[in-house]
């Protein structure tokens, strides 16, 4: 089995669209939640919505970076998985040291194109109106993949994986386990996701789970999530590759564990979120008393935080309540498919740096959790492991498992 580091970063995020600017807000806890723009289609100020707030990416235009005939036929949500990418490949120098047949690209995107596919559905249902002719390839889930893939000249294993909010850890997860087979010497792998549409706001709003001020993961006046959008990309490869060539290493990934509550498709149960940390513990050959961190799925939600604070007693009994745990969706969002890969990226700064990010928006925690949640300021220390959890709707889990690079050879 290979060992398997992670040697470039790239991301387009609310609260920064390099790996620089996400690192500095991170740290900073500086916060991409702000008040959503009107959308042309909502009555009123109130949109019929009971939440004003979003995690947007800022100042973001595709033309820039991409050229005309791709923005054309692309949705958002696939231009920042092409940029993310393409920041990763660079940052980690990764094609000029392995073939392209080689190389895999696993990605995960849960809603697909929403905003090519709401407009043009307008357009259907409300004027009778011939849609566009690259709506299909527009909206599919898999076009990020695709193009990754079609920009980087990459012709190994491409695939994009649906698992609602889980879709990036579970992407990561398979890219990891790939290169670790040697069934390839390196990926791109990480989330996308741009569902920030009027209608997918109405659905979500319809579930009441969205904050109706701002998501406070872990806080005892928690409301709610609050939406967000963006990607992030990791470049993965094996240990013996990344050090012939001299790359920068920025962390190692050690285990993924997976399950499936079995539960429910909403109402998540503690059971599965605490089996996927063991398996992920396991296949890193780690016990639960080398956990020194945990980035958790943290919503905001009283079901979610309830939920994996429950998982986590049971996984790691009396030292539970003496892991340093932060969620640092309130900073930027839930993105849903994407949003594991924004937590995997923090969580492997916050190994390379030696910073544990804190959980922003919180006065106080909610006692009934007994977790030492990091307020107010990063803590300075050094991590020997740490789990990163996602807990998707349908009950899917998935955690990963990362170490700071230590050369053990």
């Amino acid at each position: 089995m290979n060992r398997v580091v992670v040697t470039g970063l790239g991301c387009i995020t609310p609260i920064g669209s390099t790996v620089e600017d996400f690192r500095t807000a991170l740290f900073a806890g500086a916060t991409g939640i702000e008040p959503f723009p009107p959308y042309p289609e909502a009555p009123g100020e109130t949109q019929g919505l009971r939440f004003t707030q979003s995690a947007r990416v800022k100042d973001f235009d595709p033309r820039l970076h991409l050229d005309s005939g791709v923005v054309v036929s692309t949705d958002r949500t696939t231009q920042f998985a092409i940029l993310a990418a393409r920041q990763a490949a660079q940052h980690g120098n990764l094609l000029q040291h392995h073939a392209s047949d080689n190389v895999a690209i696993i990605v995960g995107c849960a809603c697909g194109g929403r905003q090519a596919e709401e407009t043009e559905t307008a357009k259907l249902y409300t004027r009778d109106a011939r849609v566009h002719p690259l709506t299909v390839t527009r909206t599919m889930a898999s076009a990020g993949a695709s193009h990754i893939s079609i920009d980087l000249g990459i012709t190994g294993p491409v695939l994009n994986i649906s698992t609602a909010c889980a879709s990036g850890t579970h992407a990561i997860g398979l890219a990891f386990q790939m290169v670790r087979s040697g069934m390839v010497s390196a990926a791109i792998t990480g989330g996308h996701e741009a569902p920030l549409t009027f209608g997918f706001l109405r659905a979500w709003d319809s579930m009441r789970v969205v904050s109706p001020t701002q998501c406070r993961p872990f806080s005892a006046d928690r409301d709610g999530m609050t939406l967000g959008e963006g990607s992030a990309m990791l470049t993965l490869e094996t240990l013996e590759s990344a050090q012939a060539r001299n790359a920068s290493i920025y962390a190692e990934i050690v285990g993924f564990g997976m399950s499936a509550d079995a539960h429910h498709i909403t109402q998540p149960a503690p059971e599965g979120a605490a089996t996927a940390m063991r398996k992920a513990l396991a296949d890193a050959n780690a016990s639960t008393d080398q956990v020194d961190y945990i980035n958790a799925h943290g919503t905001g939600t009283q079901a979610n935080d309830a939920t994996e604070a429950s998982a986590i007693h049971q996984l790691f009994g009396d030292r539970a309540a003496h892991i340093p745990i932060s969620s640092t969706k309130s900073l930027h969002g839930h993105s849903i498919g994407a949003t594991g890969a924004l937590e995997a990226l923090a969580t492997i700064l916050a190994l390379h740096h030696r910073r544990l990010p804190a959980n922003a928006g919180v006065t106080k925690i909610d006692p009934a959790l007994n977790l030492d949640v990091i307020l107010n300021a990063p803590r300075e220390t050094s991590v020997g492991l740490a789990l990163s959890n996602s807990l998707a709707f349908g009950g899917l889990n998935a955690v990963l498992a990362l170490r700071p690079f230590v050369d053990r050879s």
